[in-house]
């Protein structure tokens, strides 16, 4: 027997019973709490949802860019043979498809110090006309200049580091290195005075704190490098193709040499940030999670209290369909409302994030986000369009798949059974 045509799906008067139902009555108190809970749970695991991972989005961002403005995207190593003729490798490279800038550096490890404190830090020789073709250095100089770098023997060292010391731009800086003369009772470190002829502020700690850089020639001398240099750094114009440019920048180079790719070279760091989103994703998914089955808990407490008034409908001529749908519709909008303000406060608190940091540094007298420890100099939030997409539709998702149960269980139960003890 095919169930009688009413009124159509959705129509005014399911909508009419189903608002009716969230507004609360004396006696029907317990069951608004539920759902007052569950449309807190779903609105907080969204918007947690939503900022926890444009946080660790903006996190990996500013790191990769903070990190690849400054290291180059592939490493060329030499193999065989010192790289004597850096000079000829590197215009040839520069020549490559895909890259920007070749760099020919020399690196070594030292140890700073001043009157006031000492500590150690990685020098780093490159030539002028290099550094000027990186914009983390050169649009980033907070004290003196970078002119006439490769003339002189002054050095550019970062804020932090120039904190750390008591240093500004025009005072000298002494740098020793345990690599030094080579002499008949054994290696003699290598002490040397420079001035600081400028002072860089890139925005990590972990180079702000500990990067030095030299003129490439006086770097050689002062690391007995006569004629080669430790490494060319290849910078190209998409950091994600350094696969397709590798071979191009290994036939240029005309010579046997070792390349190491930024990802090779931070597959820990990054590996490591990856498992932690993913993880952070699967347990705040479960905040959703909890809220829909206060939805279902909610509902079902809602169809037990409306049993009678069920059974009146039945016996009116509403079908089982549009039952369902009343409970339906009493559930989804928990969950879709829910979602909605969460996903706007995500937003808002997405686009204010550092002003909030700030406001609760204060309020708390704390610092919440170190720089020591988090590297970066601010609290970055980078919102992923897809990933926010995602977000939403699993918060929706799982809130009509909540409203199935109770709904259907409205829809079967018998008027005679509800009705029998009135």
């Amino acid at each position: 027997m095919s169930e009688p045509s009413g009124t159509r799906p959705f129509s005014r008067y399911e909508w009419m019973l189903s608002l009716r139902y969230l507004r609360a009555r004396r006696k029907e108190g317990f069951i608004s709490v539920i759902a007052g809970f569950s449309f807190l749970g779903i609105m907080l695991g969204v918007a947690t949802l939503i900022i926890v991972m444009a946080v660790m989005n903006g996190f990996r961002a500013e790191l990769l860019d903070k990190i690849l403005g400054l290291n180059g995207h592939l490493l060329v190593q030499p193999l065989e043979k010192p790289l004597t003729d850096w000079d000829e490798v590197a215009a040839r490279i520069s020549q490559a498809q895909g890259v920007r800038l070749a760099a020919p550096i020399v690196e070594g490890q030292a140890l700073a110090s001043s009157p006031f404190n000492a500590g150690g830090v990685l020098i780093r020789g490159i030539r002028l006309k290099d550094m000027e073709g990186l914009p983390s250095i050169v649009n980033n100089i907070k004290q003196g200049s970078l002119g006439g770098f490769d003339d002189g023997q002054g050095v550019a060292i970062g804020r932090r580091l120039a904190d750390q010391l008591s240093l500004r731009a025009g005072d000298n800086i002494t740098l020793v290195s345990p690599k030094g003369a080579v002499t008949p009772m054994g290696t003699t470190p290598r002490i040397k005075v420079y001035k600081i002829a400028a002072v860089f502020e890139i925005g990590m700690s972990e180079y702000d704190s500990a990067m030095v850089f030299m003129p490439l020639k006086e770097a050689q001398a002062y690391f007995n490098r006569a004629g080669d240099v430790t490494a060319i750094e290849v910078y190209t114009d998409n950091p994600d193709r350094v696969d397709v440019y590798r071979k191009a920048v290994q036939d240029a180079a005309k010579r046997p040499i070792f390349i190491i790719d930024w990802r090779q070279r931070n597959a820990t760091f990054f590996n490591a940030l990856q498992v932690e989103r993913n993880v952070m994703f699967l347990i705040l998914t479960l905040i959703v999670l909890v809220a829909a089955l206060n939805i279902v808990s909610g509902l079902i407490m809602l169809v037990k209290d409306k049993g009678q008034d069920i059974a009146i409908l039945r016996t009116m001529g509403a079908t089982q369909g549009a039952i369902m749908r009343v409970f339906l519709i009493t559930g989804a909008a928990i969950g879709v409302v829910g979602t909605i303000v969460g996903f706007l406060l995500g937003v808002v608190v997405c686009l204010n994030i550092e002003s909030i940091r700030r406001f609760l540094s204060w309020l708390t007298n704390t610092e919440l986000f170190s720089p020591e420890l988090y590297f970066l100099s601010h609290l970055p939030a980078r919102m992923d369009t897809g990933e926010t997409v995602a977000v939403v539709l699993m918060a929706l998702v799982l809130s009509l798949l909540a409203t199935l149960y109770p709904s259907w269980r409205a829809a079967r139960l018998d008027p005679v059974e509800a009705l029998r003890y009135e």
